[in-house]
């Protein structure tokens, strides 16, 4: 890209820096390609009232090679808003519009023509928002830029470039979704704790049974509040560091010794038996053993809490790829209700909870498989999730072993085919 940019500048004698993302970048490039692309002659002849022969003339080959070089989806339009040329991004972005087909036929956006109109009858550079819904949500930034012609005339082509900010659309909108149900979150109980001490404060005053009732239960909302904000801030902290992968070596199974250590006596207290077949060798990955523990101490609390019907939980724990023994798949399976599909692909969103009253009377704080997501993401492994209605939910990952345990382990399943 810079060195066919280079060399345009070179003919047209010019000093030309690559244009960053903007309206008044690409104006200036707009501007530049005129000078650099069009031959003298056919420059005065199509730009001086050549009527037909201007669609004839324009654009050039060397216009045409360096749009082909920009990277994003950009249109060459006429001054009727007629495309006249498109590069290879815009085809695979918006599909096979014809050339001499109004920009409108595919690009269904008034304010996107209305910007279009602005630039026309300014002659300066801007900028529109295109939000698509179909055939995909996606979310463009338009830069619209007259293609000057000299001496001043009126411009009588203009380029289109879109950037696509889906991705940044979608960040944004996700942090605005958390704040605001955040801040229900803890609402819901700051309003009841307010209530209760104005009541305890005025016809409650001298009423000491209603005084221990009232107590109780602001105690069990501020320990709510505790919990969501110890989750807010160990997400927060996780996701700060979710990209800086982990050099350290942990072993699987040492986790899931103090897993079930530390779980058993939450599943006793739900009625529910905590099985753990412990393998014979140590399964190492890379990986922090503090955060892997969270982990799987997370999904057990869960089973705990709405899996208990099934009355057994099973901490999975094996080496897979057979003979070439490459990783190892971590799982918590439990025999209770099971999820119903729908709700799924949603596990891991924040605060999304399948049954909210549920949820709350178990303590639930909806952050905790956004915790485990998150974790999972940073030891460059993913939570997958099979439930069946009426017969269980596994939660797993997969880690891949480092490298002297696939050997080890690899040899080990050897001997024992053997």
């Amino acid at each position: 890209m810079r060195a066919t940019l280079g060399s345009a500048a070179a003919f047209g004698g010019l000093a030309l820096a690559y244009p960053q993302a903007g309206a008044a970048s690409l104006a200036a490039f707009a501007a530049l390609m005129v000078v650099v692309h069009w031959p003298r002659a056919r420059r005065r002849t199509a730009l001086r009232g050549a009527g037909p022969e201007a669609p004839r003339l324009w654009p050039d080959q060397g216009m045409k090679t360096v749009i082909d070089a920009l990277g994003e989806p950009v249109f060459l339009v006429d001054r009727d808003f007629m495309l006249r040329y498109r590069n290879a991004s815009a085809l695979e972005a918006f599909g096979n519009m014809a050339l001499g087909d109004p920009v409108s036929l595919r690009l269904r956006s008034p304010e996107l023509i209305a910007a279009m109109e602005l630039c026309q009858r300014s002659g300066e550079a801007g900028e529109v928002v295109l939000d698509e819904r179909r055939p995909t949500d996606r979310t463009w930034l338009v830069t619209i830029a007259p293609v000057r012609a000299p001496r001043g005339e009126r411009p009588r082509f203009f380029l289109l470039k879109f950037r696509d900010r889906t991705a940044e659309t979608r960040v944004e909108r996700m942090r605005t979704d958390f704040v605001a149900n955040a801040s229900h979150e803890l609402r819901t109980p700051l309003a009841s704790l307010s209530g209760f001490i104005e009541t305890l404060q005025g016809p409650a005053r001298d009423d000491e049974v209603a005084r221990e009732r009232f107590l109780a239960i602001m105690r069990e909302q501020a320990s709510r509040m505790s919990r969501l904000i110890d989750d807010l801030l160990s997400l927060s902290r996780i996701e700060m560091k979710r990209h800086l992968p982990d050099t350290a070596r942990a072993d699987l199974v040492r986790v899931f010794d103090k897993v079930a250590d530390q779980m058993r006596p939450l599943a006793e207290e739900h009625g529910v038996s905590l099985e753990y077949e412990r393998p014979e060798r140590p399964l190492r990955i890379v990986g922090d053993e503090d955060e892997l523990l969270q982990v799987f101490a997370n999904l057990v609390e869960n089973a705990c809490k709405y899996g208990a019907d099934g009355k057994r939980i099973v901490l999975k724990l094996e080496a897979v790829g057979g003979r070439q023994v490459s990783s190892v798949e971590a799982g918590v399976q439990d025999f209770g209700p099971g999820i119903a599909p729908e709700h799924v692909p949603r596990l891991t969103e924040r605060f999304y909870r399948v049954d909210v009253g549920s949820s709350r009377a178990m303590r639930g704080t909806g952050l905790g498989l956004s915790i485990v997501r998150n974790i999972l993401l940073r030891h460059r492994s993913r939570l997958v999730v099979r439930s069946t209605l009426g017969i269980g939910s596994t939660f797993s990952a997969r880690f891949p072993l480092v490298r002297d345990d696939m050997a080890a382990n690899g040899e080990r399943e050897g001997k024992t085919k053997a």
